[in-house]
């Protein structure tokens, strides 16, 4: 396998208007003006935040918050394809059910830092943010026995003091995204033409009362990237 180079997110990234999660806001929330997105801080190596990978492989990469354990069928899904996903995870939203994922787990899921409390984290002091961040590794470790070095901020808002407790909690990048899965099926875009790119980091929304289950939603994805000639990637095989 050829692993990627990652590429930071851009400086503007278009909002995406959706309800759930992460996609309650899109990730447009970057430092304020004057302040680095990545690179360094009085010294401090920060983590990089990014959207997309730059590889040469046809890989695009699944990513869901908090919304796998709804779905029954999902750990099925993931076996059965024996599919590489990432899983960004909130210990007030998915403690009640770690069972299940440690069951995704078991089929190749990925487990990464989702914060303790889904507090959006931009404009927080410090040490508020090193809490939620560093306390989630604490909870995954003493769960699952992993360390995440992959973190998603809170509705992809974050600021230079999140970066610096990322960087302080074991973090080695911050994962947004360039493409949304919204309840009804259809992939919405951040930024550039509507289609996916080798490399693109797609974000999948929790189910909606009306909109398909995550299962249904997940297969016709598959069947989008395969036609495009694309596979699903292991995240964190490349960052």
């Amino acid at each position: 396998m050829r692993r990627g180079r990652f590429r930071p997110a851009g400086a503007a990234l278009a909002a995406v208007l959706l309800t759930g999660c992460a996609q309650s806001a899109g990730p447009a929330q970057q430092p304020a003006a004057g302040e680095p997105a990545q690179g360094s801080y009085r010294g401090q190596n920060l983590p990089p935040v990014v959207d997309h990978v730059r590889t040469t492989d046809r890989v695009v990469f699944l990513t869901f918050d908090d919304s796998a354990e709804r779905d029954p069928h999902f750990a099925d899904l993931v076996r059965a394809h024996r599919l590489p996903v990432t899983l960004f995870l909130t210990d007030t939203v998915a403690g009640p059910a770690y069972g299940h994922f440690a069951r995704l787990r078991s089929v190749g899921a990925s487990l990464q830092n989702h914060t303790l409390d889904h507090r959006s984290l931009r404009g927080l002091p410090y040490a508020g943010q090193r809490a939620e961040i560093c306390g989630q590794q604490t909870k995954l470790k003493s769960r699952f026995g992993v360390r995440p070095h992959l973190f998603r901020p809170p509705h992809g808002r974050y600021d230079t003091t999140t970066l610096r407790a990322a960087a302080d909690c074991g973090i080695t990048a911050v994962v947004l995204w360039r493409a949304v899965l919204n309840p009804g099926g259809d992939l919405t875009y951040t930024r550039g033409n509507a289609r996916l790119h080798p490399g693109d980091i797609v974000s999948v929304a929790p189910d909606h009362p009306t909109g398909l289950g995550l299962s249904a939603r997940t297969e016709r994805l598959l069947a989008e990237i395969e036609e495009q000639g694309l596979r699903v990637g292991r995240l964190g095989d490349y960052l």
